[in-house]
């Protein structure tokens, strides 16, 4: 690999065979020519956000190393996979998808498009993003907030109580 960066992703999936669509995403970015999959966090069952009423998701975050340097080129290969996973894709913004994937961060990088922007611009605002997160970096720091990972959930953990639940608890308790 020539232009070598990390990223870590968000993935997640409300509709459908939740687990099995993370699994899916994650086989598909590990087999990708140009990515190389490091870490997988657990997948937690959590509470959808803005739009509330739809099922809940399941998120995961992934630490994978990509051979470009250039984040829009990562992203083409993103919507790739979620395209080719869900040909009908969500039918509205926050709404329902059979997968979606984020890029958080792009190695400790800035920037903004219309497109894109990282780090992601909410991630620090939500459970369903850093608690994953902290499975797989908690000591990675946002290079705009100067915040670990780890340090970003527990503030939002004293303001707010989101339901974010290892699914591994969730299967026993059923």
């Amino acid at each position: 690999m020539a232009d070598v960066s990390t990223a870590v992703l968000s993935i997640g999936s409300n509709k459908g065979d939740k687990p099995g669509n993370l699994h899916l995403a994650i086989a598909c970015l590990d087999t990708h020519e140009r990515i190389d999959v490091l870490a997988v966090s657990r997948f937690y069952k959590t509470q959808p956000q803005n739009f509330v009423d739809q099922d809940w998701f399941v998120n995961a975050a992934v630490k994978i190393r990509c051979d470009t340097s250039d984040p829009g080129e990562l992203l083409k290969i993103l919507k790739q996979i979620e395209s080719s996973m869900d040909k009908q894709g969500k039918s509205f913004r926050f709404g329902p998808r059979k997968i979606d994937l984020d890029i958080i961060y792009f190695d400790d990088l800035v920037f903004k498009s219309p497109e894109l922007e990282i780090p992601h611009p909410r991630m620090h605002e939500r459970h369903f993003v850093l608690r994953p997160m902290c499975d797989i970096d908690p000591g990675s720091v946002h290079p705009v907030l100067g915040r670990t990972t780890q340090a970003l959930f527990n503030q939002i953990e004293i303001q707010e109580n989101q339901a974010v639940i290892p699914l591994e608890e969730e299967e026993e308790n059923t």
